[in-house]
């Protein structure tokens, strides 16, 4: 991946969030990086059979070994439902940055 701040997973790097099933074990792990400090993991949860609901977990990355807990975002909209996978795994990507953002104080946090 480009950007100043998002980096793919490397081989060597710390684990990223694992805990990417809901509790139907629904989510795949679709897109993992790093950004901003941060493990995201996205995925898209199939809520019926056409609609999918973003889903992102999230671990802090201190770096060298330190790892944080893992936490699951919030849905960042109320019932919010997309017509693909791919619209709601970009999403989840959309939100994930958004989330680092915010907690970034550098006021990039909308698009």
């Amino acid at each position: 991946m480009t950007g100043d701040h998002l980096t793919p997973a490397m081989p060597n790097s710390p684990l990223p969030p694992s805990a990417t099933e809901s509790a139907d074990g629904g989510v795949e792990r679709l897109l993992t990086f790093s950004y901003l400090g941060w493990w995201f993991s996205c995925g898209a949860e199939q809520v019926d059979g056409q609609t999918f609901r973003p889903v992102v977990f999230c671990r802090a990355y201190g770096g060298g070994d330190a790892e944080g807990p893992e936490h699951r975002l919030p849905p960042d909209t109320d019932n919010v439902a997309y017509g693909s996978e791919p619209e709601a795994l970009r999403h989840a990507e959309q939100q994930a940055i958004r989330w680092a953002h915010d907690r970034s104080g550098d006021g990039q946090g909308q698009f």
